[in-house]
């Protein structure tokens, strides 16, 4: 019996050690399926503050309850570390850290090539090394692969490799880990099912597709699909806005049809890791084959021009009533990404934010879930959404619907808003206040 084919046996007597290195919003769910699932598993951090907090048996992701890692700390199937030289002990190796674009919108490997060569330095025989990370295609392959390989091992003999993309949607009640399908692609048939064999302990449903680089397409398309249709319905609300007609109805009425329709839905612009990131590293890596991803480049310049758009009507609203943005109170209802979470990452808030400070206006803000925030080294803290504040703010600009915030209060008390979510469209008087996207 091989290596490889004992790690088999060794998953499925739930004696194989599993390790994530990254314990972000991607990797702390892992971390905790993993354990729930009866394995003893080791998170891989540099941040020493979220490795203390887990190893106080207390959480700093919403989506995982304190309780959950205090128990399996307490069973001894959770710990976290700062030491790297721990991966050689692990028998699988789960990598989920950021893959973000640089500055010139080229995707930035930076952090997932670290952990590979951090994995490189204690790589043994029989090990199993699943990339999760989001990127383009063929990274897994002819980046990962080859730096894994500098050992003298050989994937597919001496060790597996796997690309097996993240589906975590933060705060998402009906859709957890255990119930979205986990799609899986290895450089082997048998790294992929060994890969397999350790997700299906966590997954109701693992899909296997025929290779790393199809994983990761089948990621790229997912997020590009949604990038592409909410660029659809950002444009529907600019045509919208030009022809006199509430968006928002022509939505929930297209929406009525059972069949050939799915309904997205306008914004003030994207935000979170994915959307926004995703169809970037298709489009370069398609720019690198002399191929030019119309769709996604048209979509990309639709959605990045929305808090452009956002900062503009909040402009017209303050002229209505002959107000200049310069010197006006504006209040920011909601700054994380989505609804119900504390989520920064990529958040139109602060684009549509630093456009209106730049115009002079005076920015307060208002977020159940972020306390504070760092704006380019410029602190700003969260006020209390009381009357007071309401009231004395020109224009209260809804940027986040989370569902805790009173609307209806909301619109009674500010003397004018401006909903880029429909936030309102419940609200039971003073509709004549609010102007939406």
């Amino acid at each position: 019996m091989t290596r490889l084919q004992e790690l088999r046996d060794r998953i499925d007597r739930r004696e194989a050690r599993i390790g994530v290195v990254g314990l972000g919003y991607v990797g702390l769910p892992l971390v905790t399926e993993f354990a729930r699932a009866g394995f003893r598993v080791t998170g891989f951090e540099l941040d020493g503050e979220k490795v203390r907090s887990l190893l106080d048996g207390r959480s700093y992701i919403e989506d995982v309850a304190s309780a959950d890692v205090a128990k399996f700390r307490a069973s001894g199937h959770l710990s976290a570390t700062t030491d790297f030289d721990q991966l050689g002990e692990m028998d699988v190796i789960n990598v989920c850290v950021p893959t973000p674009l640089t500055k010139t919108k080229d995707p930035d490997v930076t952090f997932i090539v670290r952990a590979v060569e951090d994995i490189e330095k204690r790589l043994r025989p029989g090990q199993l090394v699943i990339l999760g990370s989001t990127t383009y295609p063929g990274t897994t392959a002819e980046l990962y692969v080859p730096i894994l390989e500098r050992t003298g091992l050989v994937v597919g003999r001496d060790f597996s490799v796997a690309f097996a993309p993240e589906r975590i949607d933060p705060a998402n009640k009906v859709f957890a880990v255990r119930n979205v399908p986990k799609v899986v692609g290895g450089e082997t048939a048998l790294c992929t099912e060994l890969a397999s064999c350790i997700f299906s302990t966590i997954f109701d449903t693992v899909v296997q597709v025929s290779s790393s680089q199809s994983a990761e397409m089948v990621k790229l398309l997912e997020n590009t699909f949604r990038a592409i249709n909410i660029g659809l319905a950002n444009e529907v609300a600019l045509m919208c806005d030009r022809l006199g007609i509430d968006v928002w109805e022509v939505i929930d009425a297209a929406a009525t049809k059972p069949y050939g329709f799915m309904k997205f839905l306008p914004g003030p612009g994207l935000g979170g890791h994915c959307i926004p990131v995703d169809p970037t590293y298709l489009s370069w890596k398609m720019k690198a084959l002399n191929f030019s991803a119309r769709f996604i480049e048209l979509a990309t310049e639709i959605n990045g021009h929305m808090p452009d758009y956002v900062a503009e009507k909040v402009g017209d609203i303050l002229n209505e009533e002959r107000l200049p943005v310069n010197g006006s109170n504006v209040l920011v209802l909601g700054v994380a990404y989505k609804p119900d979470v504390a989520d920064m990452r990529e958040s139109p808030a602060l684009d549509v934010i630093r456009l209106l400070q730049r115009k002079g206006a005076k920015i307060t803000y208002h977020d159940p879930h972020v306390a504070e925030l760092d704006l380019e080294g410029q602190q700003l803290k969260s006020v209390e959404l009381s009357d007071a504040a309401l009231g004395e703010a020109d224009v209260v600009v809804i940027i986040t619907n989370h569902a805790v915030v009173d609307y209806d209060r909301v619109v009674a008390r500010a003397q004018r808003v401006y909903d880029t979510r429909n936030a309102t469209k419940n609200v039971k008087s003073g509709r004549e206040k609010v102007r939406k996207l």
